[in-house]
């Protein structure tokens, strides 16, 4: 069983028997997203946010082959740090662990450990998704099939901007993944506030979205449940160069023949660089308001 492989630390463990609002918090963005030293310092204000709106932080990731759930401060330096650091899904989890390696937690696998450690809430930037083309090359992220399969609330800034976002929601939509909008009627772009895209319904409050969630897992479904978060406003790209930048970026990968797992932080990368490092700045603000909201829905979800 997984749960013979987690090692829940002392925080997180008292929250959960206490029966405390826990919100699970990924180590990619750690490990790959960001460069040292501004890793560690994302990991510490996603933290922070969770524990100031009253919740528990637990980041998620694997260190000398043991599933941690919730880091100290030696773990998340060492993890920010450490140059040889997996990128693990639910495909290469067991690989990780059997080797007694080191990973860091994508989407998916934070899902399929948070669930096993009974954590229902989970922040992160955004998901990964359709690919464009996906129709064409079957590029589509594991963290789509973990959404279907994984009773684990994901609050996001919707889609990465550089996928595919109707193939993505039509893919969510067949597998009975409700899609929420926090205060937004659209799936929220993730540099961009909306997209052309509706959700399924719109809550306006967090009280609202746990009431959802206690209900959707009442009903014995056994599916995630994505909640869109608009990212502040201040922070947002413009649009238009959002998306000259994208079809830059997209172009370059194709010429460079870039396909698989190497697309996405190709792509980020080059983000980056066609916006002179705001897009990182973005980021950053997008995955801390996605804590707090997460947080504030753990806290309502834990008195329901």
């Amino acid at each position: 069983m997984i749960a013979d492989y987690l090692q829940l630390g002392d925080e997180v463990a008292g929250a959960l028997r206490a029966g405390r609002p826990v919100v699970a918090l990924e180590s990619t963005i750690i490990s790959h997203g960001f460069p040292w030293p501004e890793n560690l310092d994302v990991a510490r204000a996603s933290e922070a946010v969770v524990r100031a709106e009253g919740a528990v932080p637990a980041t998620i990731a694997i260190i000398d082959g043991a599933i941690r759930i919730g880091l100290n401060e030696q773990s998340l330096q060492a993890l920010a740090q450490r140059a040889a650091v997996h990128k693990v899904s639910r495909r290469n989890l067991s690989l990780v662990v059997a080797a007694h390696g080191w990973g860091a937690t994508t989407v998916a696998a934070t899902m399929l450990c948070a669930a096993a450690a009974g954590i229902r809430l989970f922040a992160t930037g955004g998901i990964g998704g359709v690919h464009r083309h996906g129709s064409s090359t079957m590029d589509i992220s594991a963290d789509l099939q973990e959404l279907a399969r994984t009773p684990v609330a994901v609050v996001c800034a919707g889609a990465k901007a550089i996928l595919d976002i109707g193939l993505t929601l039509e893919y969510l939509e067949t597998h009975g993944v409700p899609v929420v909008g926090y205060g937004t009627d659209r799936l929220p772009g993730f540099y961009v506030p909306t997209t052309p895209y509706p959700v399924d319904t719109r809550l306006d409050t967090a009280e609202e979205i746990a009431g959802v969630l206690a209900v959707h897992w009442a009903l014995g479904m056994q599916s995630g449940v994505l909640i869109g978060v608009p990212v502040p406003a201040s922070h947002a790209l413009a649009e238009e160069a959002m998306n000259a930048a994208i079809e830059e970026a997209l172009a370059e990968a194709e010429r460079r023949q870039i396909t698989r797992a190497g697309v996405t932080p190709f792509l980020l990368d080059r983000m980056r660089q066609s916006t002179q490092g705001e897009s990182m700045s973005t980021n950053l603000a997008l995955i801390r308001n996605n804590a707090g909201v997460a947080a504030r829905i753990a806290c309502s979800l834990a008195v329901l």
